[in-house]
């Protein structure tokens, strides 16, 4: 998933609403900060709309705050220290405003909720990825003198019935959360520890949120989960019907719902497992155009023995066969992955086998780490941690040098073609360049003209760099 950082500015409309409900001035003000995956700045959405409906307002200044919650990310250890070290800084605001609050949420919070409450002190509440309809009760507590914490997680809670507040400057691209939580043991991963079992929400709550979304001018939508090919809903996982009066629904048939609400609204998904993509999916894909023609296909190594100790269930010749799938079935496909390098025990043969992976396959853009051990994880147990960190590094060097000449490599093909472009805000080196994103996934900067932000424009490519396409509109 992609690594993001945001500050969460809410709807004032929406704030105004909740504060005229809770008596106007005694409201507090709520400073978000959100580290992490796609996933992580769903939950914030989330979250900002319990707390509105309590009262609270946001502020885009957390030293104007009353109660700053962080959203955190436990995947790599770097991402850990960064949030470690902005809650020292808050800490510093807190000596001078001792009834601040400050609290964690999301995987770190789940998984080092002893450290951070009561042995570092750097937090007042913590609160875990299935507990966040408590916080109004939990902040309370904090508020009366206590320490709060909730990290209980659920095979239930889907947090289907809340309709998220959005977060993002533009109203143009917008995630909806399909499922939550994993089944899959992969030994590096902490994610089924800190986000608990997988279950699967309401197919029909999912298409009414894509809507509404619709209806309030957003123009794509990017379904989330964990493992979206694995989402099945009024099936257990005994593969009996649960409602026989209701349909089953699987992936394939969640993605025809969603693009069937609007011919006009893009519908993009993150992440796919290997081992569950199915050709249905690619055909559902196929039969529709406002389905992105883009897939996150994470294959971690190309190695088998690597890929047996990292517990992915599936095996490179596997993998190929999804890869050899996709472009059948959708030629004109992008694919992305992701790819760690430096593994437990991984040597200079099995690495040079995702070598051989990525330049057989020509991802158009991959997401690459050194491996971190984390915590608590199937690897940390099983496996030593051998493999010395300037080998990592350098091995990981060489894929990223790869990766830029092969992404080079794709945008020179795409110039003298036309793409369909949506239009999701200006460009940061002039307010009369207009950027947006193909159905592929790669982002397009075109003189704006007449058009506007969230309009769909035709663009014919004349040049590119190794990460942007760059062209004029064309009727």
């Amino acid at each position: 998933m992609i690594s993001i950082t945001t500050e969460k500015i809410i709807d004032e409309k929406r704030q105004g609403e909740a504060i005229k409900m809770k008596g106007g001035s005694e409201h507090k003000k709520l400073y978000m900060e959100s580290y992490g995956c796609q996933m992580n700045f769903s939950d914030s959405e989330i979250v900002a709309s319990i707390l509105i409906a309590e009262g609270f307002s946001t502020t885009q200044d957390p030293k104007n705050a009353d109660v700053i919650l962080m959203n955190t990310c436990s995947i790599r250890d770097n991402a850990e220290q960064r949030v470690r070290n902005k809650l020292s800084q808050y800490q510093k605001q807190k000596r001078e405003n001792p009834k601040l609050i400050i609290g964690i949420l999301g995987c770190m919070a789940e998984r080092l909720k002893k450290n951070l409450l009561e042995e570092e002190k750097l937090v007042d509440l913590v609160a875990g990825p299935d507990s966040y309809r408590d916080l109004p009760i939990l902040i309370k507590e904090v508020e009366s003198g206590q320490k709060a914490v909730n990290v209980l997680l659920s095979r239930e809670e889907t947090y289907a019935d809340i309709s998220p507040v959005r977060l993002g400057k533009g109203g143009v691209t917008a995630f909806i959360s399909i499922m939550r939580g994993c089944d899959n043991m992969c030994s590096f991963c902490v994610v089924p520890f800190t986000r608990g079992r997988e279950r699967s929400r309401d197919p029909y709550t999912i298409v009414k949120e894509a809507q509404d979304l619709f209806n309030q001018g957003y123009r794509e939508v990017t379904l989330l989960g964990q493992n979206v090919d694995s989402y099945r809903w009024n099936i257990n996982k005994k593969n009996e019907v649960i409602d026989e009066s209701k349909p089953v629904v699987n992936f394939a048939n969640l993605l025809e719902m969603v693009a069937l609400v609007n011919p006009d609204l893009r519908v993009r998904y993150s992440t796919s497992h290997p081992k569950d993509m199915t050709d249905e999916v690619l055909e559902t894909m196929a039969k529709y155009e406002n389905i992105c023609k883009y897939i996150h296909l994470p294959i971690q190594s190309g190695n088998n023995d690597v890929l047996k100790r990292m517990n992915r269930g599936y095996t490179k010749e596997w993998y190929m066969n999804r890869i050899e799938a996709v472009k059948r079935i959708l030629p004109d496909c992008a694919i992305s992955t992701d790819i760690i390098t430096g593994f437990c025990g991984e040597t200079d043969e099995e690495f040079q086998d995702t070598v051989k992976v990525m330049k057989e396959v020509k991802y158009n853009l991959s997401y690459m780490f050194y491996y971190s051990e984390r915590p608590k994880t199937l690897a940390e147990r099983r496996f030593d941690d051998d493999v010395p960190l300037e080998v990592k590094k350098k091995r990981l060097q060489e894929i990223i040098n790869l990766q830029l000449e092969m992404s080079k490599e794709y945008h020179q093909t795409c110039i003298g073609k036309t793409y369909k472009v949506l239009i999701e805000g200006t460009s940061k080196k002039s307010v009369s360049d207009a950027y947006g994103r193909n159905s592929q996934y790669v982002t397009v900067i075109f003189p704006i003209e007449n058009y506007k932000i969230g309009d769909y424009v035709n663009v014919k490519i004349d040049s590119a760099t190794s990460t942007t396409l760059i062209g004029k509109a064309v009727k």
